[in-house]
């Protein structure tokens, strides 16, 4: 995949971005008056669970929910060269339509990837941009890229991996690049096939489902994330996908010194690019 001639001259800073970090109805949540969602701090108005991952491969966008016209704004992005889809449930998915604004300056449709299911899924909702006759210049013309095994991005390595959450099939991924180190990034998950935790091994960042204190069928609880994360020792371990009932100013500081919250708009920086 090619990087567009409009954009191969703009610098990129190495960075993951924390677009959203909320479960699928987002803090505050509507009707709430608990504690979190009447909080005034920053941390805790949480969009819906996304990341940028920017470097010298170009801008890629994991999961498009329905909060993207605001994330992007919010954070001045202006460009994505592709998006990663973890599995398609609509909290992950249903901001296809504000990805046109991507499109304007492309000369070459965007590349979607995600696993088969994934992508299918996307292309009964939307078949109109689906569909070979698609060429208007302006709409989203999405390029489907099934993944399902190792895969290099412009330089960075991406690997699926399948992890149990519900009924659907659903992907964590696994990143590697000299300039970023390994990063494993797992918003939706309750269990992680023994097939997989391989590439829970030696990480730099692992990024993983807390939703809540209290047990749930289909994603990890607080402290489930937390013996992973002890589990598998790497240097940093970062929650996310956090529901109105964590006490996030409690939880913070009982958090051992290599765990961490995410919260939208954090940034990991990995120098220049």
């Amino acid at each position: 995949m090619q990087i567009s001639s409009h954009h191969a001259t703009m610098t990129i800073p190495t960075r993951l971005l924390f677009l959203g970090t909320a479960t699928s109805v987002g803090i505050p949540v509507i009707g709430c008056s608990c504690p979190t969602c009447t909080s005034d701090h920053p941390h805790d108005n949480r969009t819906r669970s996304s990341i940028l991952l920017e470097g010298p491969w170009g801008s890629l966008l994991v999961d498009a929910g329905p909060d993207l016209r605001q994330q992007a704004l919010r954070e001045n992005i202006s460009r994505v060269d592709a998006v990663l889809y973890t599995h398609e449930h609509l909290d992950h998915i249903s901001g296809f339509d504000e990805l046109r604004a991507f499109c304007w300056h492309r000369d070459a449709p965007l590349p979607l990837y995600g696993s088969p299911e994934t992508l299918e899924r996307l292309s009964n909702m939307h078949p109109w941009a689906f569909s070979p006759e698609n060429n208007a210049r302006g709409y989203v013309r999405p390029s489907s890229q099934p993944i399902e095994t190792p895969t290099n991005f412009n330089t960075l390595q991406m690997t699926p991996f399948d992890v149990n959450h519900g009924s659907v099939r659903t992907f964590g991924y696994h990143f590697q690049h000299p300039l970023i180190g390994s990063i494993a990034y797992i918003p939706d998950v309750k269990t992680i096939p023994q097939e997989s935790q391989i590439y829970l091994q030696d990480l730099d960042y692992l990024i993983i489902d807390a939703l809540r204190p209290e047990g749930h069928d289909t994603h990890m609880s607080v402290e489930e994330a937390l013996q992973t994360i002890k589990k598998y020792q790497p240097s940093h371990g970062i929650l996310t996908h956090i529901a109105h009932e964590v006490d996030r100013p409690a939880l913070e500081k009982s958090l051992p010194p290599q765990v961490s919250l995410a919260y939208d708009g954090r940034t990991l920086s990995f120098g220049e690019s």
